[in-house]
């Protein structure tokens, strides 16, 4: 496109002028397809720069983590960090630069096209169209006979008209083609300087930024030669250790770290014998510390204490077993069987064993002087012993409203409902009989045994508890009877009471059974887990199945919740309603499990009572004794140890002796019992300082029972 067209042959509509108008159509169509070609490789450009400025970014995240290993060295972390931020600044640049290009190429390209093309288009084809209409009028206009000079000047005057017509949209479709060639020039000019002025500023900014970080690269640079000599000489001061390690103590031999100075402190590995198998031995790594004896199986574990007091321990060389090099250890509790690598390293353990255990002596006799050199405080004023638990019934009728019959309110009452935690008089008690035991299990305040936890539901719960909640909503004319009402009107409204449970009040009026029933479900696990007693018998009370088991919770049941919870009380109220004391939830876990694993020893002593499965097993193969050894929890490991001590030795002589649990056994059990009823917080997390690798707990019963014969030798 040399030149423009000119007007003058465009009304002339000449060939050259065809011929002009063809050529500049065709500069533009070209023109077209390069701006949408530059157009198209420019987004190709931006997308590419995008997803490269992305991987940088990470990529200097990842840089940035080195700093992490330079924290120590304060010039070099801040040299780091500024290199960092400065990086971080250029991909900002670069973003910029991006965006500045898509603006310069794309947008001002793309807007000359969208400007001068959909009229250039319109104007070609309305050229087109009247062009083809002034030669259909010159056709006819020529074809008019002379004779008929009506028609002859009609057509003469219908040429005339359509040639002024496409001189007009000829001209006009002129202007617009010269009108682009002319803009044209100036957009894409334009376009390319902006792109090339976005690179300048670009180049710049990096250039400045550079600059600005010369003095910390400078910094660095001299920092990288004062660690270049520190490294080369640590790399030969690390070579002569090794060299002089190599000839002094790579001889093939165990190696143990003695110290005399330090109270007899060794360290080193020996191969410890399992307690439950053994012909079954574990290299572990030994140490002596703070007068304990600790090991660990593997340096990824914590030391565990395998002797918590040395002075309470002796120790001897023990020659009667079919490996070289053992010696034992022994005290009250238990005893352990290890073995050194040779004569020499049993020799050295043995030596420092008993002088840490001299030592330890030593040092408490020193103590004791020191303390008798001091002024001795003036002896406490003695303290009476606590007077002994009242009777059954003392305890039941302390109860909020447990003097009087909860069902007729007779003065006195000498029988209770050990499910419904409620006292009652002897006619409602009958009346209670007949109702069945899944109903209430009523027992005699004088004649029958009690444990603590069933009178500590009597006190929590109570009468006005109950009553609040089976005597909530209007009696629909039914007055409650009083103690002279015949047994037939208390009859009626004890059934009314507890079996249709007519005036508990409805969770949901408008609610169906099934959605009663889950709602009720929902509150007593909730409450159950929470150990809050009176909502528990409020979602009995409203038609809770108090064995239905949680889906949201893996299918456990209100009484694994409340094992979970570690609320005694909680579990013997369930247990008392006909809880499943073996049901286990979608882990193959029971309510003693989840007791176990968390450590609630009255709960484990509470669920042994009655009657809970100690062998059963979870989905991972384990049962609740195994789990108690694992978390290291005392108290159940030496409950479930004698609770399966009681259980064979009943198998034993139930042929040919007597049958019945052992009365040591039951003492232990009645012990734990009133602790966990009476003094919760002397069973709260007791544990053992360690746990074995072969499933064995050093129990006090057992440990006892295999090392006395050793501790005579």
């Amino acid at each position: 496109m040399d030149g423009f067209l000119r007007f003058e042959e465009c009304v002339r509509d000449s060939p050259s002028f065809r011929q002009s108008l063809d050529q500049h159509e065709s500069d533009v169509e070209e023109l077209e397809g390069r701006i949408e070609k530059v157009v198209k490789l420019c987004s190709r450009m931006v997308e590419a720069g995008q997803a490269y400025a992305e991987c940088n970014q990470l990529f200097l995240s990842a840089l940035a983590e080195f700093t992490h290993y330079h924290n120590k060295h304060t010039v070099i972390s801040n040299c780091l960090r500024q290199f960092n931020q400065g990086l971080q600044e250029m991909i900002q640049f670069h973003t910029m630069l991006l965006d500045q290009s898509q603006r310069a190429i794309t947008q001002q390209l793309t807007h000359l096209l969208s400007q001068f093309l959909p009229q250039m288009r319109e104007a070609q084809r309305e050229f087109v169209r009247i062009g083809g209409d002034v030669e259909l009028a010159a056709v006819k206009n020529a074809q008019i006979s002379p004779n008929k000079p009506a028609e002859a000047e009609r057509a003469s005057h219908l040429l005339i008209a359509t040639r002024k017509c496409f001189q007009h949209f000829a001209l006009d479709y002129c202007l617009q083609l010269n009108n682009f060639k002319v803009q044209q020039k100036l957009d894409i000019l334009n376009s390319v300087f902006s792109y090339f002025h976005a690179q300048y500023t670009f180049f710049h900014q990096g250039f400045d930024l550079l600059r600005d970080l010369e003095p910390t690269m400078k910094t660095m640079a001299s920092e990288l030669a004062q660690l270049s000599t520190e490294c080369t000489a640590k790399r030969k001061d690390l070579e002569n250790q090794h060299l002089l390690v190599q000839q002094r103590d790579a001889c093939g031999e165990s190696v143990v770290v003695l110290s005399p100075s330090n109270g007899g402190v060794i360290q080193g590995y020996l191969f410890k014998r399992s307690r439950k198998k053994n012909k079954m031995w574990k290299r572990c790594w030994f140490s002596t510390n703070n007068n304990q004896l600790l090991y660990t199986k593997t340096h990824k574990e914590q030391p565990v204490v395998l002797f918590d007091d040395l002075r309470l321990c002796a120790v001897k060389s023990l020659d009667s077993i079919d490996r070289r090099f053992c010696f034992e250890l022994l005290s009250v509790q238990k005893c352990c069987v290890l073995q050194a690598d040779s004569e020499e390293l049993k020799m050295a353990w043995i030596d420092a064993v008993q002088s840490c255990i001299d030592i330890a002596y030593r040092e408490k006799v020193s103590e004791k002087e020191s303390e008798s050199t001091q002024v001795k405080p003036s002896p406490p004023v003695p303290v009476p012993d606590p007077p002994s638990l009242p009777a059954a019934l003392g305890v039941a009728l302390r109860g909020h409203g447990n003097r009087r019959c909860c069902d007729c309110g007779e003065a006195e009452p000498r029988w209770a409902s050990v499910n419904l935690g409620i006292t009652v008089c002897i006619e409602c008690s009958g009346i209670h009989r007949s109702l069945g035991v899944h109903l209430s299990k009523v027992r005699s305040l004088t004649l029958d045994s009690w444990d603590p936890e069933q009178l500590k539901l009597l006190c929590v719960l109570g009468n006005d508890v109950i009553n609040g909640i089976y005597e909530c909503s209007p009696s629909d004319g039914l007055e409650k009877p009083d103690p002279q009402s015949a047994r037939q009107v208390k009859e009626v409204w004890i059934r009314r009471k507890y079996v249709e449970r007519s005036f508990v009040k409805k969770d949901c009026e408008s609610a169906d059974a099934e959605t009663v029933k889950l709602r009720a479900g929902q509150k007593l696990y909730q409450a159950a887990l929470d150990g809050e007693l009176v909502s528990m018998a409020t979602a009995l009370a409203q038609g809770a199945d108090v064995n239905w088991s949680n889906p949201d919770k893996a299918g456990r049941t209100a009484l694994i919740g409340a094992a979970i919870g570690g609320s005694l009380l909680a579990c013997e109220f369930l247990l008392q309603n006909g809880a499943n004391v073996n049901y286990r939830d979608q882990h193959g876990q029971a309510a003693l499990h989840a007791a176990a694993t968390r450590g609630h020893t009255g709960q484990v002593c509470l669920l042994l009572k009655r009657g809970a499965n100690q062998y059963a097993a979870d989905e991972k193969g384990n049962d609740p004794l195994s789990i108690a050894i694992e978390t290291a929890h005392a108290d159940i490991v030496t409950l479930l140890r004698m609770a399966r001590m009681n259980e064979e030795m009943r198998d034993s002589e139930g042929f040919f002796g007597s049958v019945g649990d052992d009365e040591t056994f039951q003492d232990i059990f009645r012990d734990f019992s009133d602790m966990a009823s009476h003094d919760p917080e002397r069973l709260s997390r007791r544990q053992f300082s360690r746990s074995t690798e072969d499933g064995g707990v050093d129990e006090t019963a057992a440990g006892a029972e295999r090392t006395a014969g050793g501790m005579e030798g």
